[in-house]
């Protein structure tokens, strides 16, 4: 967001040199990232949030100054400017002066909660005066003509997005706001054909669409040098419909982008009235009443917080005296109603709780006045119930070769219902199951995760695009779902997810990687199930959403269905990009830690040490590694601890259906360190048994 200091200086007395600007407004918040001269100007250029949209104009950039300086904003940014709205004489314009209400109707209320429209007869269309240029200019807008580019200037000014149509361009010269209609088309300003879909609105005369709503006006009834009366549309639109028809349309524009973040449903008239001001000044003509259709009034938005400047020292140790917090909030537009109640003002969309205040307190009172302390230690030392049981299953995958992974909470729409939730977390009576965030931190991402695998894949992506092809990584957080309660809490549960892909090294070799499979993944999640504390899980094949077909299945503890496992499903792995197989598994793991922990069997280390043989065993492929290492657990003696798998060789040397299995048997006793010719005795005793029973023998 580029903002200028010159303009800065118009809206609050400012002593303040542009280096001195620059650190104020990065000490709270807006961080600027550059400071470019221009001629007699200075531009700042400021990195938002997207929470923080009042700031992309120059009156919310000048607001916030003014908490810092401690002064008002000018008498011209503070008020709305007058206009002489009388109803002209009829008989000297062709058309009413006054634009009646039934000219203007929204049909889809939902998406349009607001809409101004005001005739200007009588304009002149031509070139804007030089100091309008610079101005523009200087904060990289280009001009076009005097009225459009007072659109953009009020804009620019007040944070208000606006369009101007030729009055006369519009069939019975009225307006519709309704949703576009399957295949309606309309050329836009940049003379691109566009074709329009039912969930996008659009601004329409009484025939065809005429604008985009909230993204670009039409060519057809756009300003040109013919042009001499205007309608002027000021109006506030629903967001997230904005966001989807920018992205669907690949069409981001200076309106859309504050339109999606959100701008102030009270500022359309002031907004209105500034640009009617300039153009009356500056293309001349005669202004009508201005229409005002709002069909429903938005609710005052209240905060409580029945101590401010205690909630401000117990959430960021800051010791900032109760009256210096009211004169925060009250700059910043944040009334005390008394009681413990505020009114969030209608341009901060991000304030609705009492921590939103003490943000914004903490913010001019200075972030880096925030000391390290310690929290106060109640109950110090105490874990949950569940936590240790979730230490071990943490570090048993990291001696498996698994990074945990912490992945946002948050998640695109585009993941709607693709991946397939753990049993039990979604009410399927429920009509809309997934939880929608009100203001995102995160632009694009409007939901609550109800899956973790999603925020796993992501990372998967990266690191790919970092070259790394071997992964193993897990995560435990918690999903979320609607509770279908009005006005409820969403459902959360705690969930264990895993993926692995790409290949493992074979123990002791250094021949090439092996790719890591369906039962790798499953090994893994049996192994830190059985670490917690979990009984054994059973697997029974099924159909799951977003897995392979033949390559998953459902995950089952004690009966109970409790989350899936397998390989991703070719479709979305295209759309990840993933040119090699990715498994992954997903576990309520809520669930399984109610129950009570599985007692663990405690036998003492060994006080002597084991002895380690090798052997490769020729074996057709009707012979199973299974029943090779069930069958030498059975006979292979006293001493025989357990029974390995190393390698399975196919190739040159061997017959077509011969395979060379390397295995490892571990030899331990309790009485004493094993010989040499004991050991020798016990492998000669096992090659025997095998040879005699299964016909396998050593390969020389």
């Amino acid at each position: 967001m580029n903002i200028s200091y010159n303009w800065l200086k118009e809206l609050i007395e400012l002593d303040l040199s542009p280096e001195e600007t620059a650190k104020a407004l990065t000490r709270v918040g807006l961080a600027v990232e550059g400071i470019h001269p221009h001629k007699d100007d200075f531009i700042f250029d400021i990195d938002l949030t997207s929470n923080r949209p009042d700031c992309l104009s120059h009156l919310g950039v000048a607001r916030e100054l003014g908490v810092v300086t401690g002064r008002a904003l000018s008498a011209e940014a503070d008020s709305a400017p007058d206009i002489d709205d009388s109803e002209p004489d009829p008989e000297a314009v062709p058309f009413p002066a006054v634009l009646a209400p039934e000219v203007v109707r929204i049909e889809a209320p939902e998406l349009c909660h607001r809409f101004t429209a005001r005739i200007i007869r009588g304009v002149k269309i031509g070139p804007s005066p030089k100091w309008l240029m610079d101005r523009l200019e200087a904060v990289g807008e280009r001009s076009i003509n005097n009225v459009a580019d007072i659109t953009n200037y009020a804009m620019l000014e007040l944070g208000q997005p606006m369009h101007a149509f030729d009055l006369d361009k519009l069939a019975e010269k009225r307006i519709v706001v309704r949703t576009a209609r399957a295949g309606e088309k309309i050329t836009t300003l940049d003379e691109a054909e566009r074709e329009l879909d039912e969930t996008m609105l659009a601004i329409c005369d009484a025939e065809r669409p005429v604008a985009v709503a909230g993204v670009m006006g039409g060519f057809a009834s756009g300003i040109t040098e013919e042009t001499t009366n205007v309608l002027l549309e000021v109006a506030f639109f629903r967001r997230e419909n904005i966001r989807q028809t920018s992205r669907t349309l690949r069409l981001a524009t200076e309106a859309s982008y504050r339109f999606e973040r959100g701008v102030d449903i009270e500022n359309l008239i002031r907004a209105s009235d500034r640009a009617t001001e300039l153009i009356l000044e500056l293309a001349g003509g005669e202004a009508a009443d201005i229409v005002d259709v709002y069909p429903e009034r938005q609710p005052e938005r209240t905060v409580r917080s029945t101590d401010i400047s205690v909630a401000v020292k117990r959430l960021t140790g800051l010791e900032v005296a109760a009256d210096e917090c009211e004169r925060i909030l009250a700059a910043l537009g944040i009334v005390h109603l008394g009681g413990g109640e505020y009114t969030s003002p209608t341009w901060r969309h991000d304030i609705a709780i009492e921590e939103d205040l003490v943000e914004e307190v903490a913010r001019h009172a200075g972030y880096e006045n925030i000391t390290d302390e310690l929290p106060p230690a109640y109950g110090a030392g105490e874990y949950q119930p569940t936590e240790q049981r979730k230490r071990s299953l943490r570090h048993t995958l990291s001696v498996l070769g698994f990074d945990e992974a912490i992945t946002y909470s948050f998640v695109d729409t585009s993941h709607d219902m693709v991946f397939t939730p753990v049993p039990g977390l979604i009410d399927a009576s429920v009509e809309s199951p997934l939880v929608e965030l009100r203001a995102s931190v995160i632009e694009g991402a409007t939901r609550m995760r109800p899956s973790l695998v999603p925020g796993l894949l992501d990372a998967v992506r990266l690191n790919f695009n970092h070259q790394r092809k071997d992964l193993k990584l897990f995560e435990i957080g918690k999903v979320f779902a609607s509770s279908g309660t009005p006005g409820g809490l969403p459902v959360e549960k705690e969930i264990f997810a895993l993926a692995v892909t790409g290949g493992v090294v074979l123990a002791e070799s250094s021949a090439a990687t092996r790719p890591l499979d369906f039962y790798d993944a499953k090994g893994s999640l049996e192994a830190a199930l059985d670490s917690a504390g979990i009984p054994v899980p059973s697997f029974t094949a099924a159909d799951i959403g977003h897995l392979h077909p033949g390559q998953c299945s459902k995950v089952f503890v004690n009966g109970r269905s409790v989350g899936t496992i397998g390989r991703l499903k070719a479709e979305i792995a295209s759309d990840y990009k993933f040119k090699q197989a990715v498994y992954v598994a997903e576990i309520d793991l809520q669930t399984l830690l109610a129950e009570p922990a599985r007692q663990a069997v405690y036998s003492p280390l060994p006080k002597y040490p084991s002895v380690i043989r090798d052997v490769s065993l020729l074996v057709t492929g009707q012979i199973m590694y299974d029943a090779v290492s069930s069958f030498i657990r059975e006979n292979g003696g006293p001493h025989c601890r357990s029974v390995r798998y190393v390698d399975l060789y196919k190739g040159e040397g061997l017959e077509p259906d011969q395979g060379s299995l390397t295995i490892r048997i571990e030899f331990l006793s309790e009485s004493g360190t094993l010989t040499d010719a004991e050991i020798d005795e016990a492998m000669a005793q096992i090659l025997d048994s095998l040879h005699k029973a299964m016909n396998i023998r050593p390969r020389i």
